[in-house]
C-alpha cells in the first residue's frame, strides 16, 4: 500500500525495538493522521503543523517503565539513526509524548508518481474469503418501497468493495417468494384471471395486486364457509407446499412476472444483481422438515405449547422468560427462523463462507441473533463462518417521520428513482442548455440516481436520514452531484490538453499539490477499510475530501496555463490521477461519472 502510514509503520515498529529491546518486536506502532480541532470561535482549524502523528509512546510508556516524553525521544533518536530522511524532513516530540512527523515532499511525490504506474491505483489485495451477501430481498408480487432502497444501494456498494478488493462475493437476494400470502395471490389470479389488465399489474403496479388480494382475504378471512376466498387461499398454501403441479405453474408466473420488475428497478438504479443471485425462500422448502426432525432428534430443540422450540442461554424476553427460536409452529407451519437456519447451513457448510453479511434492516438484529446460535448449536456453522448483520436505518420525510405516502403506504422505490431523475433533469437543463435532449437526460439519469445512492451512502448505514430532494441533487455541498461535476472538470481539462504533453512526473511546488498529492495517497487504505467494516460511508466521506482538495488545487494552481513544462506535466498527472480515484470510488458505491456535467 502507498499510504504514509503504512509506509512508517515498520520504520517505527524497528526504532521502538531498537529503544525499547526485542520484547516490544511487533508493538502497534499508533499511527494516526495529524489533526487539529478548531479553537473556540474559530469556524474552521488551522492548518496543521505535520502530517502525521506517531501516539505508540504513550501506550508503551507503563511498560517500559519510562515517562511517555522519554520514551518519544528514544523513538525519534533510534528513527534519526536507522535513516528517516527519504521519507520524513521532520520529526517532534510534542505534547506529553507524541511524535509529530512531516513528510519528505520528494517521498509523496514519487508515492503518488508510483500510484499513477499502478493498476489498482493502491488498493490491496487481502486474502481472499468466501462471502455470501444478502441484500436487497423484496417480496414476490409486492411493489419494491422505501425501505428497500438503502438495503439495495448499501449491499450492492459493499458487494462492489469486497469484489474489488479481491474477495469471491456470493450475491444472494433471499427474496419472500413463499409461504402463506401466496395462496392468496394464486387464488386471486385464478379468480381475476390470468390474461385480464388487473393480472398485468404483477408487471406494472405488483403492489396493487397484492392490496386486492389482501383485501379479499381480510373480508373473507372470518367466513366459514368451505368455498369463501379465504378458505380458497389457505387450501392453495396447502397445494402449493406440496408441489400441485397447477398451483407451481401459477406459482412460477407469478415469480417471472415479480423478476422482470425487480430487474426493471435494478437496472434503473445500476444494481449488479440478476437472476443467477435469487436465493429465495422456496429454495429451503424441501429442507424445512428434515431440519425441525434433526433438531427434535438431537435435542436441541424441543416441543413447547405445541410448537417446536430453540431455546438458548442469553435471550429472555421482558417477563424474563426463556424466548424461543420457534423452527416448526404449533399448526405445523414454519416462519422465516427455519428458512434463515437452512439458508446459513447452507452458506456455512456448502459454500464454506468466511462471512456471511446481511444487510437487513436494524429491528431484525435480535431474530438474526438467536437464528445464529441455534445454527451453532445444532452444529451448523462452521467455527471460520462469522455472520453479520449490517443494520439499516430508515428513511425518514422532511418531517422527520419514516417516508409515506398521504394514505400511509411506504412511498414505492420506482416513484423515489423517477423524481431523483425528474430533479436532475431540472437541474441539468438549466445548467446546460447548450445540450441536445438526449444528452441532457442520459447526464439527468447519472445525477438523479448517483443523488440518491450518495445521500445513502454518505451517512452511516444504522442511522436515519432524510430523503430531501433540493439538497440531493445539489452540485455543491457533500453530494453525489458534486463528486460527479469534480470528475467531470478533470475529463473537460485533459481533453483540452496538448495530446503531445504527457503526464507527469509529479513534482510538488505548492502546498495545494503536496495537499492533494496525500489525500489521493489514503485511498486503497480507505478501500481496505471498508472491506473490513463494512461502512460505505467512509468511503463516500473520503471521496468527498478528495474532490475539495481537488477544488482548492484547481483554484489556487493552474494546470493549462502553467509554466514551466515540468509543472504544467506534474499537474496534468495529478488531474489525471484524481480522476481514476474519483471514478474508481465512485464505482465501488455505484455511481457512475459522466464524461461531462
Amino acid at each position: 500500500m502507498t499510504d504514509p502510514a503504512s509506509a512508517l509503520a515498520p520504520r517505527v515498529q524497528a526504532a521502538i525495538v531498537a529503544a525499547l529491546g526485542e520484547e516490544f518486536e511487533g508493538a502497534d506502532p499508533v499511527i494516526r493522521p495529524f489533526t487539529l480541532k478548531p479553537k473556540k470561535g474559530q469556524q474552521a482549524a488551522p492548518a496543521p503543523a505535520a502530517d502525521l502523528q506517531i501516539n505508540a509512546a504513550m501506550a508503551l510508556a507503563k511498560r517500559a517503565g519510562r515517562p511517555p516524553r522519554e520514551v518519544a525521544q528514544a523513538i525519534v533518536d533510534a528513527l534519526r539513526e536507522q535513516g528517516i530522511d527519504d521519507l520524513a524532513t521532520d520529526l517532534e516530540v510534542a505534547g506529553p509524548g507524541f511524535v509529530n512527523v512531516t513528510l519528505a515532499d520528494s517521498w509523496v511525490a514519487d508515492a503518488a508518481q508510483d500510484l499513477l504506474a499502478d493498476d489498482r491505483v493502491g488498493v490491496p489485495t487481502p486474502p481472499a474469503q468466501v462471502i455470501p451477501l444478502d441484500y436487497s430481498s423484496p417480496n414476490v408480487a409486492k411493489e419494491m418501497h422505501v425501505g428497500h432502497l438503502r438495503t439495495t444501494v448499501v449491499g450492492d456498494s459493499l458487494a462492489r468493495t469486497l469484489e474489488r478488493l479481491g474477495h469471491r462475493v456470493v450475491r444472494q437476494n433471499h427474496i419472500g417468494d413463499w409461504g402463506t400470502p401466496f395462496g392468496m395471490l394464486v387464488e386471486h389470479l385464478l379468480e381475476v384471471g390470468e390474461t385480464s389488465e388487473e393480472a398485468a399489474l404483477l408487471e406494472t403496479d405488483p403492489n396493487e395486486f397484492y392490496k386486492a388480494a389482501n383485501a379479499k382475504y381480510k373480508a373473507s378471512k372470518d367466513d366459514s364457509a368451505p368455498d369463501s376466498f379465504a378458505a380458497r387461499a389457505r387450501k392453495r398454501v396447502t397445494l402449493l407446499q406440496s408441489g400441485d403441479p397447477d398451483t407451481l405453474r401459477i406459482w412460477e408466473r407469478l415469480l417471472d412476472r415479480s423478476k422482470a420488475y425487480f430487474n426493471r428497478v435494478y437496472t434503473e438504479l445500476g444494481v449488479t444483481l440478476t437472476d443467477a443471485d435469487l436465493d429465495g425462500e422456496s429454495r429451503y422448502n424441501d429442507e424445512l422438515g428434515p431440519i425441525c426432525e434433526d433438531l427434535e432428534r438431537t435435542g436441541v430443540a424441543e416441543i413447547s405449547d405445541g410448537a417446536l422450540c430453540v431455546f438458548l442461554d442469553g435471550f429472555t424476553g421482558r417477563d424474563g422468560q426463556p424466548l424461543p427460536v420457534i423452527v416448526r409452529k404449533s399448526d405445523g407451519g414454519y416462519g422465516y427462523a427455519t428458512t434463515d437456519i437452512a439458508a446459513l447451513r447452507h452458506r456455512s457448510l456448502d459454500l464454506d463462507a468466511d462471512r456471511v453479511i446481511y444487510v437487513v434492516g436494524a429491528p431484525q438484529n435480535l431474530h438474526f441473533r438467536m437464528v445464529w446460535a441455534a445454527t451453532r448449536k445444532a452444529g451448523w456453522l462452521r467455527d471460520k463462518t462469522e455472520p453479520l448483520h449490517v443494520q439499516i436505518g430508515n428513511v425518514l420525510g422532511t418531517d422527520g417521520k419514516i417516508l409515506r405516502t398521504r394514505s400511509g403506504d411506504l412511498v414505492s422505490l420506482q416513484s423515489l428513482v423517477d423524481a431523483a431523475i425528474e430533479k436532475a433533469g431540472t437541474v441539468v437543463a438549466e445548467s446546460r442548455p447548450d445540450l441536445d435532449e438526449q444528452q441532457r437526460a442520459s447526464i439527468a439519469e447519472a445525477v438523479g440516481v448517483g443523488a440518491i445512492k450518495y445521500a445513502d451512502l454518505s451517512v452511516s448505514h444504522d442511522s436515519e436520514y432524510v430523503f430531501d430532494l433540493d439538497r440531493m441533487v445539489a452540485l455543491t455541498g457533500n453530494t453525489g452531484p458534486y463528486l460527479q461535476y469534480a470528475a467531470a472538470r478533470i475529463r473537460s481539462i485533459l481533453r483540452r490538453a496538448d495530446a503531445a504533453e504527457t503526464p507527469g512526473p509529479i513534482v510538488l511546488t505548492e502546498p495545494a499539490e503536496r495537499t492533494l498529492a496525500l489525500r489521493l495517497l489514503d485511498y486503497g487504505k480507505v478501500v481496505a477499510e471498508v472491506g473490513e467494516s463494512l461502512e460505505p460511508h467512509r468511503l463516500a466521506a473520503y471521496l468527498f475530501d478528495l474532490a475539495q482538495a481537488f477544488t482548492g488545487f484547481y483554484e489556487q494552481c493552474p494546470v493549462l496555463k502553467a509554466e514551466p513544462a515540468e509543472v504544467k506535466a506534474s499537474r496534468l498527472a495529478l488531474c489525471a490521477l484524481t480522476l481514476r480515484v474519483l471514478v474508481d470510488g465512485l464505482s465501488l458505491l455505484g455511481i457512475s461519472a459522466p464524461e461531462e456535467m
